[in-house]
């Protein structure tokens, strides 16, 4: 008598654990309370930066990682159940596990009020393509030249125009040229990038390839569509690819450099590529992620079923890491898992651009004030009041510096008292390095070849004094509104 070879299956893996009911409602209070800025002034009043949002998410990713070790846990939140990973080591090991196996549907962005939103389509480009020559340097110049020069009489930048300036480096750099000042393009790629639908994204796409036609049939060979066309890259492939940089490209040019360049005013001595790299992982773009699973996966022996949700926040989940490297988290850029060479350009851009305007201008901040160790848990760009004053000990050329002479008011009512003074000894530096410029003017040979000349002359050096007893009024009102 013969018995039947017995079958073995394979262990069911486990799944991840879930949350205590407690801690549901703490993590949730956290997530609500990120669309409440103002909830952490009494916390930080008293001194007490535990009981702000990013102490009590970071208490408690502390007490999960401890109770779990280290490993993801599901939570019940009132924006959907999620699994959360606590570390961004184990968020990047986890994406890309799954996206090897082709487990992963497209990202969505979340914000701190739970919309769900599309991002920018990732597409995969190799980095040797995307890379640079050494003409960024540069190609950035010009419009470093234009943004500086486009300040407000008081040395303060404006957003708009900021912004504008932003785009058209970004449109420069990606498409070449002759796109520059092709506007349609830039909201072509938002309009795409916002598409919900399958159809929806389809007529995107065509727009885009009827749009990006005219810059590809003679590419610059500056841009990344020169340096495409130059390898060889599918027409599909390479306008999907200028559309997903176009996009990284003018969210860190435009959004991310002002915030490196406040950051840099708290650390001068910093390096703009470390300036970069500290606001992309405090002030995250993305911050924060939905991936939904569509195919089961086994990630270090927990089974990941479908229908399950990652969320990946580094806004939200994950204390600044002072260490880590401006590629450490490509989600902060781009949500998807693993490294993107659009993001990677766009890092190099902004890093040229914070490089090149600190070289030239020193940046503060009028406005929200900044304080080492102490930074806010967000920093629109939108209300940030950042002023570029001329960079001490600079020659006099005898040139007029103080950049429009139409200076228009500044929106900071509401302000503390230290904002209008540190707006106020903006002011006075610049009235100063006027008076200097029109001495230096003054002092230039040609005035006293007649009487005409020698009378201008002292016309320009009375101005002079002036300016310079003007500057000494407004910095002195400037040391009482600070203190």
């Amino acid at each position: 008598m013969t018995t039947a070879p017995e079958t073995t299956t394979a262990p069911v893996p486990p799944a991840p654990e879930t949350a205590w009911a407690l801690e549901n409602a703490v993590f949730s209070a956290a997530m609500i309370a990120r669309r409440l800025p103002w909830t952490d002034a009494p916390a930080r009043a008293l001194g007490l930066d535990v009981l702000t949002r990013e102490g009590v998410t970071r208490t408690l990713l502390e007490h999960l990682r401890r109770t779990r070790s280290g490993r993801p846990v599901r939570l019940r939140t009132p924006f959907g159940e999620f699994l959360v990973p606590l570390t961004p080591e184990v968020s990047e090991s986890l994406l890309v596990r799954a996206d090897e196996e082709g487990a992963l549907e497209p990202a969505t962005g979340l914000t701190a009020g739970g919309h769900r939103y599309e991002l920018s389509p990732h597409t995969e480009l190799p980095w040797e393509v995307a890379a640079p020559d050494g003409g960024l340097s540069a190609l950035v110049a010009r419009d470093v030249d234009e943004a500086v020069a486009g300040r407000r009489g008081d040395g303060t930048l404006e957003w708009q125009g900021w912004q504008e300036v932003m785009a058209r480096l970004g449109r420069r750099l990606v498409a070449g040229e002759a796109a520059a000042e092709d506007t349609l393009l830039s909201a072509m790629v938002t309009r795409a990038a916002a598409a919900e639908s399958r159809s929806a994204r389809a007529e995107a796409a065509a727009a885009l390839r009827r749009r990006t036609a005219r810059y590809l049939e003679s590419p610059d060979p500056a841009s990344l569509a020169g340096r495409l066309v130059a390898a060889g890259t599918c027409p599909d492939t390479t306008v999907a690819a200028l559309a997903h940089a176009l996009a990284l490209v003018s969210e860190a040019a435009s959004t991310t450099v002002l915030q490196a360049l406040a950051l840099h005013t708290v650390e001068p001595a910093a390096a703009p590529e470390e300036a970069v790299a500290r606001a992309l992982r405090h002030y995250p773009p993305v911050a924060a992620s939905v991936h939904r699973v569509r195919a089961p996966f086994v990630w270090e022996g927990l089974g990941i079923g479908p229908g399950t949700e990652i969320l990946c926040a580094p806004g939200w989940l994950s204390p600044p890491k002072e260490a880590a490297g401006p590629g450490i988290w490509p989600s902060a850029l781009c949500g998807a898992p693993g490294a993107c060479a659009a993001t990677r350009l766009a890092v190099l851009v902004a890093e040229e651009l914070v490089r090149a305007i600190t070289a030239v201008a020193r940046p503060f901040v009028v406005h929200p004030r900044l304080i080492p160790g102490r930074l806010p848990g967000t920093l629109d760009p939108r209300s940030l009041l950042m002023a570029l004053a001329e960079p001490p000990g600079g020659p006099g050329d005898g040139r007029v510096t103080v950049g429009s002479p139409s200076a228009v008011p500044v929106p900071v009512r509401g302000c503390a008292p230290a904002a209008y003074g540190a707006l106020a000894r903006a002011s006075a530096e610049r009235l100063a390095a006027h008076a200097e410029s029109l001495a230096a003017c003054a002092g230039a040979d040609g005035w006293d070849r007649d009487e005409a000349g020698e009378k201008f002359r002292m016309m320009l050096l009375d101005h002079a004094g002036r300016c310079a007893q003007a500057a000494d009024g407004v910095r002195r009102a400037a040391h009482r509104l600070a203190d």
